[in-house]
């Protein structure tokens, strides 16, 4: 009973030790790397404490509990705390991939989520692991730096990926199309991924639609095709007659596939992250964040309502376009989270169109051109754009020849900056002017105040002399190269511009199954040429829209000019009083006003901790020449001084560990 009381005591100990050295050592803290920083410290000083005092008596009876000296108990715990702290500052050092992604999302859940959470997925990545061990991902992973071994990585690669099966395929998939990241070994590698997917049985799917439709299914559809016409991995597509007979596609999503994201996506990630911890060839490719990213946008596929959304924003800003594209019309009162009705196109897909363009006797580079003007009046003018312009998803309508875009699950939205900045990308390889292709560069950019004007400018400049003189300017190569320089001078794209940038690769090699001498490049010269003449020539062809517009603006300025004689008055008057100084200083940045915050109150911390460690000496030393009662109490203010020292220096080398990693 004492011995349990006694268990009972330390585990209270090592809580309040956990919950301490938590607050001290500062938040974002790994969650296993703390645990495991107190147990080896309870279990240390504990095992010390007995060896040096507690075995000389007999602490298990309850008057020896009560007779423990406060201060050997109070250096028990104390020591528990600091070697604790110092534990956890080894831990931080040796571990080369810092606060991982997941232990910031873990860090916003309570600890029993994150236990549960913890346990659900252990035994899932401990199998995806082993299966790239198997595999031999490790050992091929430290020496892809020849050809043959980045063969051999490849095949590792796509291996795993195979066998893990699941979103890990689709992953695999994903990848395959980013050819301005990989080589083209790794692209042929992961294009062998295949998925085959099991069709959902009509039992399902009448169970479905039973739930997700607003009304009963023979109330709605006057037909429905039972056989899917297409099946993936997040869901289905049924052919379907409405009530009015209007042909419809009815795609639904399967409805195991939420738990399967939620479970498979973290194992992912963590998987992602375990790779790039086992290479700096991993970690500068950005597997990491390339496996955030497709999680995001899964994440985002499995609620079809943001699919719904996606089609009507794209449609309607087409919808004055004068290069004409269909998009199916969506049957909003139908469609929900899980399910989508859509009009029926009948039509071939352009990898698959020869005879359809044959029979309709069109004109390929026409064609070719249409989809690319209005690709890029999406992205330049719209902001919104469709992101996976692959073959499969760009049709022929067999009625009249139009092209149809389909699947909008994934879209892409620029801002006015990054439009402009793309505007001046396309320029200037038009130009062949690398200053050019600079400030469109610069507006793409996440951290373009760190941009080196000079150097990046001839890093661009070789770039453009590679695809200069040529027939056709291969995309891929540029936009491989362009990621190359902007991650090589420590920037980055922001996210939406990477996916554009990417949109235009594959809507690139979609064009050239159309027309294998269509050139992006060429095209947007005389893009940009005939836009630039309808916006000079608009407000001559629409006089009463222009004249609408301009009073709109005089409108909104009218209550500025009213202000502007008050305001140059009172201008003149402090400059004439001398009230106008010009002040601008490093605090004026935000960025910069954080760091010296941040460099400051470190310096007081590191100051405070030197001060207590000197005067905790100096008393040690003092206590020295003292021989009454009083230097007992100088002794414990200095060992307490040297506590407090350790404390603050511990928490210091953790925190600068943390911004080198960052």
């Amino acid at each position: 009973m004492i011995f349990l009381k006694f268990l009972i005591q330390i585990l209270i100990v090592s809580g309040l030790i956990y919950i301490v050295s938590g607050r001290l050592i500062g938040s974002n803290i790994n969650f296993v790397r703390r645990v495991l920083s107190v147990v080896i410290s309870v279990t240390l000083t504990s095992f010390v404490y007995w060896y040096s005092y507690l075995r000389h008596t007999d602490f298990l009876s309850e008057t020896m509990m009560q007779t423990v000296t406060e201060v050997s108990t109070l250096i028990w715990i104390g020591s528990m705390l600091l070697i604790s702290m110092l534990l956890y500052l080894v831990f931080e050092l040796f571990d080369p991939s810092g606060i991982t992604a997941g232990d910031r999302r873990n860090g916003q859940k309570s600890l029993l989520l994150r236990l549960r959470s913890y346990w659900r997925q252990q035994k899932r990545l401990r199998q995806v692991l082993k299966i790239a061990v198997t595999n031999g991902v490790v050992q091929t992973i430290k020496y892809a730096r020849q050809r043959e071994n980045e063969k051999e990585l490849a095949i590792a690669l796509r291996a795993t990926l195979e066998q893990c099966g699941g979103i890990f395929i689709k992953f695999g998939q994903v990848l395959s199309t980013r050819k301005e990241l990989f080589s083209p070994i790794f692209i042929d590698e992961l294009e062998r991924l295949q998925h085959s997917v099991k069709p959902l049985p009509a039992e399902q799917v009448t169970q479905i639609l039973e739930g997700s439709l607003p009304q009963p299914m023979d109330e709605i559809f006057s037909h429905f095709q039972m056989e899917p016409i297409a099946a993936a991995s997040i869901g289905q597509v049924h052919k379907a007659r409405l009530k009015n007979y209007e042909e419809v596609v009815v795609k639904l999503l399967r409805p195991e596939v939420k738990g399967i994201m939620r479970d498979d996506l973290e194992i992912l990630e963590e998987f992602a992250n375990w790779l790039s911890t086992k290479s700096t060839w991993a970690e500068s490719l950005g597997f990491r964040e390339l496996a955030g990213g497709f999680a995001d946008g899964l994440r985002e596929e499995i609620h079809l309502d943001i699919e719904v959304r996606n089609t009507l924003q794209v449609k309607n800003a087409l919808a004055k376009s004068d290069y004409k594209v269909r998009i199916p019309k969506i049957y909003t009162a139908y469609s929900n989270e899980n399910i989508i009705v859509m009009e029926y196109i009948r039509g071939q897909s352009v990898a698959d169109g020869a005879s359809e363009f044959k029979r309709l006797s069109i004109d390929r580079r026409h064609f070719a051109k249409t989809v690319l003007y209005s690709f890029f009046e999406q992205m330049l003018f719209s902001g919104i754009f469709h992101a996976d312009p692959h073959p499969g998803n760009i049709h022929i309508d067999e009625s009249d020849g139009t092209p149809v875009l389909l699947d909008f699950g994934a879209v892409g939205r620029l801002g006015a900056t990054q439009q402009e900045g793309l505007k001046l990308f396309l320029m200037g390889i038009q130009l062949n002017d690398s200053s050019v292709l600079y400030d469109g560069l610069t507006l793409l950019v996440e951290n373009a105040d760190h941009a080196e004007r000079a150097r990046m400018e001839q890093a661009i400049d070789q770039i453009l002399l590679k695809i200069s003189y040529v027939d056709r300017i291969p995309t891929e190569e540029l936009i491989h190269a362009l990621f190359t320089v902007v991650r090589d001078f420590g920037l980055a794209f922001y996210p939406a511009v990477g996916l554009a940038l990417r949109s235009l690769v594959t809507l690139d090699g979609t064009l050239r199954v159309i027309d294998q001498r269509f050139d992006i490049f060429t095209e947007a010269k005389d893009f940009s040429a005939t836009y630039m003449r309808a916006s000079f020539l608009k407000p001559f062809k629409e006089p009463m829209a222009t004249k609408e517009r301009l009073q709109e603006e005089l409108s909104m300025l009218i209550p500025t000019l009213r202000k502007m004689p008050r305001r140059v008055d009172q201008l003149i008057q402090r400059v004439e009083s001398g009230k106008i100084i010009l002040h601008h200083d490093i605090f004026s940045d935000e960025h910069n006003a954080r760091f010296i915050t941040h460099l400051f109150s470190r310096f007081v911390l590191l100051l405070v901790g030197i001060t207590f460690g000197i005067i905790s000496v100096a008393l040690l030393a003092i206590s020295q020449f003292i021989h009454d009662s009083y230097a007992v109490y100088l002794n414990t203010a200095a060992y307490l001084g040297l506590f407090l020292c350790a404390i603050l220096l511990v928490r210091l080398s953790i925190q600068a560990l943390r911004s080198m990693k960052q």
